[in-house]
């Protein structure tokens, strides 16, 4: 049994090998995804929800840069849609149960040519319970919007690097 394990690990690991899957951030912040992304400017977005999503792509495309400050090289243009929708509703119109909606519609434009190398959208949401106290509930909408801000943002980085990913 345990010769039978063992053949068909080996098997499977000579697939893997195989397969030319790469790291997408070889070569550290050296590397070129690292490189892409410390080169993209954010300008502002607007709204509470764009402060927040700007602020976390700011922080990510930051922890890219190896060291000094790159010069844009690209521009992400971002508009956000940010929904708070009352889902549970009790027999006297009281709603119990909300459901935070952050959406995204994004573009990578390259500053060089103008060309837009990626047009996608992120997005996410979050359910919240109404309770009865009033600022309890507005705590819980303002803690869901900062969470999805941060999700929706990684979304974003996600797919940007791998537009920017070198192809081989």
């Amino acid at each position: 049994m345990r010769i039978l394990l063992a053949f068909i690990t080996l098997a499977l690991s000579g697939l893997v090998a195989g397969c030319s899957l790469q790291p997408m951030y070889a070569g550290g912040g050296s590397g070129a995804v690292a490189q892409g992304l410390a080169g993209v400017e954010v300008p502002a977005i607007e709204g509470r929800a764009g402060w927040l999503v700007r602020n976390a792509l700011v922080d990510r495309f930051a922890a890219a840069e190896a060291g000094g400050s790159a010069a844009p090289r690209y521009r992400l243009d971002v508009r956000l849609d940010d929904r708070l929708e009352g889902l549970g509703v009790v027999g006297d119109n009281r709603v119990t149960r909300e459901r935070r909606v952050l959406r995204s519609r994004y573009q990578l434009v390259d500053l060089s040519t103008g060309a837009i190398l990626l047009d996608a959208t992120a997005g996410s949401d979050a359910g919240i319970d109404v309770v009865s106290s009033e600022y309890a509930t507005i705590a819980a909408e303002q803690t869901a919007l900062e969470n999805l801000a941060r999700e929706v943002a990684d979304q974003m980085v996600t797919r940007i690097a791998l537009t920017l990913r070198p192809e081989s």
